[in-house]
Parts: C-alpha cells; sequence; structure tokens
C-alpha cells in the first residue's frame, strides 16, 4: 500500500514561450530537471504544446480501442517483447495494454490501424501520431537539458539518432471494491525516458529512494517524467531510475498513456568516459537494449532484483 499523504513530486513548468537553449529560463529549468531526477528519479511536468481538445480525445481513442473484441486486439503482434497487446495475465487481471511502434509517423500508426480496423479509422491514427510527435517535443527537450547538465553535448546528435519511440496505451479494469488490488507490478522502466499521461483515475505510485510507497497523483493537465534504466545505465547511475506500480480500487477504469524513448536495436548503451572517475567507477558492461530485454522476460531475468546487473552489472 502508498503512503497515505500522496507524494508531491517536484513540478517543472515546459510551457514557458523563452524556453531555449542559452537562456537563463534553460538553464534554470535544467537545474530544476537534473535535481528532481537525481532525487527522485521522475517529476511532474507541465507541457502547453498538447491542446485540451487533444488530450481529451487521446482517452477517446483509448475507449475505442479497447472495447475492440480480443481477436482483433490480438493482431497487434511483435517480435519485440512487450511492443504488442498484453492481456490475459492471470497476475495482473485489471491490465491490458498494446504497442504502437513508432507512434509519432503517421504511416506507422496508419498501417496498425488499417490491422485493428480494416474499413478504416482515420480519427483514431490522427489523434495518437499527433498526440505522440507533440509529445516527443518534451521528451527531446528533457533529454537536452540532461546531457548538457552532465557536459555531455558532443554526443547529443549521437543520443538523439540513437532511439525510437513506442506509445504504449494502457487500461486498467476497476475491481469494484474499496480494497486496493494490484493493476501492474512493481518495475523500473528499461527505456530512455518515459512521460506517462493519465486520465483522473489515480493509482501510480513510486518507490523512493528510502524505499517507502507513495501514491502520486498529477493533475489533469501535467504528465509525469520518469527516466529508465537505458539512461541510467548510460550515465553510469547519475540518474535514478525509479520502481513503480499500480493499485487500483474503486469501480472506474483507468487508462494511460506512455510514451517511451527507446534505444534502436543494435545500437550499444556504453557510458561516456565522461562519466567514469574514481569517485563513479564503470557499472555496466555496454549492452544492446533489445537483448537485454529479451534476458528480463525470462525466469532469471523476473527473478532477479535488478535484470540489469545481472545482466551487464560489473
Amino acid at each position: 500500500m502508498g503512503s497515505q499523504t500522496p507524494l508531491k513530486l517536484p513540478v517543472i513548468d515546459f510551457s514557458k514561450p523563452d524556453l531555449k537553449p542559452g537562456t537563463n529560463e534553460w538553464d534554470l529549468v535544467k537545474g530544476q530537471v537534473r535535481v528532481a531526477l537525481e532525487d527522485y528519479g521522475c517529476f511532474e511536468a507541465t507541457f502547453d504544446k498538447i491542446p485540451l481538445d487533444l488530450r481529451e480525445a487521446i482517452f477517446g481513442s483509448l475507449e475505442e480501442l479497447f472495447d475492440l473484441p480480443l481477436q482483433t486486439k490480438l493482431r497487434n503482434v511483435s517480435n519485440k517483447p512487450y511492443h504488442g497487446y498484453v492481456g490475459q495475465y492471470p497476475q495482473v487481471p485489471l491490465y491490458e495494454s498494446m504497442g504502437i511502434d513508432d507512434a509519432n509517423i503517421i504511416e506507422k500508426v496508419e498501417a496498425l490501424t488499417a490491422t485493428l480496423w480494416p474499413r478504416g479509422n482515420s480519427s483514431f491514427s490522427k489523434t495518437v501520431q499527433s498526440f505522440s510527435e507533440k509529445l516527443s517535443e518534451l521528451d527531446q527537450t528533457i533529454r537536452k537539458m540532461v546531457l548538457e547538465s552532465f557536459g555531455l553535448e558532443k554526443y547529443m546528435d549521437e543520443h538523439m539518432d540513437s532511439t525510437n519511440y513506442l506509445l504504449r496505451v494502457m487500461k486498467y479494469k476497476g475491481p469494484k471494491t474499496t480494497e486496493t488490488k494490484l493493476g501492474l507490478n512493481s518495475h523500473t522502466d528499461k527505456n530512455i525516458v518515459t512521460i506517462l499521461y493519465q486520465n483522473q483515475v489515480d493509482g501510480l505510485e513510486v518507490r523512493t529512494k528510502e524505499g517507502e510507497w507513495v501514491n502520486v497523483n498529477p493533475s489533469k493537465h501535467s504528465f509525469i517524467v520518469m527516466i529508465g534504466e537505458s539512461l541510467h545505465a548510460w550515465l553510469n547511475g547519475r540518474l535514478h531510475a525509479p520502481y513503480h506500480r499500480v493499485m487500483m480500487t474503486g469501480d472506474k477504469a483507468r487508462y494511460s498513456t506512455g510514451l517511451f524513448s527507446i534505444p534502436k536495436a543494435g545500437y550499444m548503451i556504453k557510458a561516456p568516459d565522461e562519466m567514469v572517475d574514481e569517485a563513479h567507477p564503470l557499472l555496466f558492461k555496454p549492452f544492446d537494449h533489445v537483448e537485454f530485454l529479451g534476458f528480463y522476460y525470462t525466469e532469471a531475468g523476473q527473478k532477479a532484483e535488478s535484470a540489469l546487473k545481472v545482466f551487464c552489472g560489473l
């Protein structure tokens, strides 16, 4: 169970019109991002480039998607672990999700849409693509600030080009009880950066560095930004990748989206020399994210306290 008092994550404003590299505003926000990610591994972001009607439309699209017959949803398949349809798991009966690779690219979204709706559904495609493209701007801003804050500007182009986007959309059925039920198991994300957006049904809990589970209740106007283990490893442990889970109560369904920046297959995640010194010895051997994911979903990976340390720790 989470604590009785919801955690107030740092709230960082990315809506300022003059938020451009080299400005005082940029440097101020950049400092806030670094401190929040060192202390919590996550923060609440306000970002006004996604208009309210698009935010509302994305949840309408999610309801339409998850209302499809199971046999239709099962057409969303992927050779990458956790990128296709996920559901029907006895351990987490309230949870189902769907992955949309390269969701910021309209042709990729339209291809999946045609699989699920052979007669077409242009409003779904446009909503998903537009939402993902605009939210990817926030991801890129945050990652640029992180690299700048560590003096890693010379790696900027390589780092930004080494990833693509997965939009993972999720539904958690209301358990129809006042008791708290597990919606999604405790885990760390394995990617670079995750940006979560939810409807107004809470349930997200984050574990602090001290080991306390606390409720995170963002406003309907904000996003939760979270660090994944691939960025944690690339920065040689300088930023915290937090454990988090979903706990459900009541009878309302919780819908959420997660935009994940993910290392491309074949790209080796290796800490830059600047991140390694006597005070910060190298923590991980270079690794391929897709191979790491493959290990994570094995029995050994699932049992490990830290799959990353088992897979490539030094």
